[in-house]
């Protein structure tokens, strides 16, 4: 499936969820079937990792230059991590949402709230992914086999703190079956897409109804 129209305006898509309730795996099964839909590249102060290339895993940046970019509205989002600046630069997505494309956001509360309250914020579908219990989503952690002990625990700690801000969000999705929650997760985009203020050609349209209305009398 194709989203990209010059018919309507894109959505920036926010997904989150605390660690283990499927939201990595439900924004690539939701790439799958959208290609036109990409992934935000974040900016960053950090040091690139080996194999990460700038542009693609994200926008390496003096700190700056970074803070320039956030002190001139140029960051849709921002936050201080470990040491470390990460962010979401504004003009990628303005130009993809403009050209009719929707870009998705895997980020937390707090970079969900930043971006709704921004200049672009009327764009904005946010999208959060509860667990269908604690212990499911403790198991889930486990079974990645992943991270050991400590890091789980801190996972699990963390977790209720993303949890409590469920109820800023637009939707919200008990993940208990991943096939089901893929399935309203597009029905939830679909309709958005056709919101009022994503369809800039309305007021034309409209007016050219009018024009044939008038016509007619």
């Amino acid at each position: 499936m194709s989203a990209k129209t010059t018919d309507r305006r894109g959505l920036l898509i926010i997904l989150s969820s605390p660690s283990g309730a499927g939201k990595s795996t439900l924004a690539r099964r939701l790439r799958e079937w959208d290609s036109d839909l990409k992934f935000s590249v974040s900016a960053t102060t950090r040091a690139p990792r080996d194999g990460e290339v700038d542009g693609a895993d994200y926008h390496f940046l003096e700190e700056s230059a970074f803070k320039s970019m956030v002190n001139d509205g140029d960051m849709l989002e921002h936050a201080h991590v470990f040491g470390n600046f990460y962010g979401s630069p504004r003009g990628p997505v303005q130009a993809a949402i403009e050209d009719g494309n929707d870009v998705l956001f895997d980020i937390d509360w707090q970079g969900a709230q930043q971006i709704r309250n921004s200049a672009l914020g009327q764009h904005t579908l946010s999208i959060f992914l509860l667990p269908p219990s604690i212990s499911e989503l403790h198991r889930r952690l486990v079974s990645r086999g992943k991270d050991d002990a400590e890091t789980i625990a801190r996972r699990m700690q963390k977790s209720w703190d993303e949890i409590s801000h469920w109820d800023g969000y637009d939707f919200v999705l008990i993940n208990d079956n991943l096939d089901e929650t893929e399935t309203q997760l597009r029905s939830i985009i679909t309709a958005t897409r056709l919101r009022r203020s994503q369809q800039p050609g309305l007021n034309d349209h409209v007016r050219g109804l009018q024009t044939e209305f008038e016509d007619l009398s």
